[in-house]
Formats: C-alpha cells, sequence, structure tokens
C-alpha cells in the first residue's frame, strides 16, 4: 500500500517511485481528468533566480498535508508576467494547482493576476472539498510571489 499512495507524489515533475499500471490506473480514478493531465503533464516546472529583480518568488505551505508549493514569476518592464515556473512537492491535486496556476498568470499583468482565486483554480480542476486547500496554496503562492516581486521593485505598493 505505502508504494500506492506514494506514485501520487512528485518532486520538480518526476515520480518518487512507480507502481504497477493497474494499481496506478486504481488509483487515477480518484482524480478528474483535468488533474489527472496536469499531474502527468506538468507546465512550467522549473524555477528561476530568486535574487533577480524581475523575479519574484513565494513559497507556501500546508502544515497539515504537508503540500510545499514555490512559485515563481518573471516580470518585464511593462508589468506583464512573462514567464512562471514551479516546484511543488505534494498530492496529485497541489501539482496540478501549481501547474494550472503558472498558465493562467502568463501574459497577465501584475495587477490582473491578482485577480486569480483559488475557487478558479478550483472549479477548471473539478478538485472535491477535501482538495480545496491544493487550490488554497496555489492563490497564495501568487500572491506571495507579487509580494516579493514588488518588494524587490516597488516597496511601497508592496503591502497588498
Amino acid at each position: 500500500m505505502q508504494n500506492n499512495i506514494m506514485a501520487l507524489f512528485r518532486v520538480g515533475g518526476q515520480l518518487l517511485r512507480s507502481v504497477t499500471e493497474s494499481r496506478t490506473t486504481s488509483l487515477v480514478a480518484l482524480y478528474h481528468k483535468n488533474v489527472i493531465d496536469h499531474y502527468e503533464n506538468p507546465r512550467n516546472v522549473g524555477s528561476m533566480n530568486k535574487n533577480d529583480k524581475d523575479v519574484g518568488t513565494g513559497l507556501v505551505g500546508a502544515p497539515a498535508c504537508g503540500d510545499v508549493m514555490k512559485l515563481q514569476i518573471k516580470v518585464d518592464d511593462n508589468g506583464k508576467i512573462v514567464d512562471a515556473k514551479f516546484k511543488t512537492f505534494g498530492c496529485g491535486s497541489a501539482i496540478a494547482s501549481s501547474s494550472l496556476a503558472t498558465e493562467w498568470i502568463k501574459g497577465k499583468s501584475v495587477d490582473e493576476a491578482k485577480g486569480i482565486k483559488n475557487t478558479d483554480i478550483a472549479k477548471e480542476l473539478c478538485l472535491p472539498p477535501v482538495k480545496l486547500h491544493c487550490s488554497m496554496l496555489a492563490e497564495d503562492a501568487i500572491q506571495a510571489a507579487l509580494k516579493d516581486y514588488k518588494l524587490k521593485n516597488k516597496p511601497e505598493e508592496a503591502v497588498m
């Protein structure tokens, strides 16, 4: 049973442990197809130099379940988010929430990105109530990355 649970965890997009196909199939059935898509094909996995002035980094965690999310944004001179990366240690829903969040914030202005809410992420991924904390973490990670960026560039606006 321990191997089955381990198969649902990724670090930087890599499975920690693999299991047989029949067991993976039975576990995958617990997740909506949108979660499975982002879990099996995570978008924007990676990291940027957190010391770069045009990079904002958000690092958040949920002590209750052990999920940890790092989400980074790269902002151009016009205030547009031109790139986003994440690394998440957690369940399939946490990884999917991070992946979706990075897709949604790319191309948005810093102010537009503030408007992304966990309820929108949860709705898109069809998260059950027991997994809503994953979408909340993704929203918190976005907000933390935006705040970090503003602290580096516009400290007077960093109070959100």
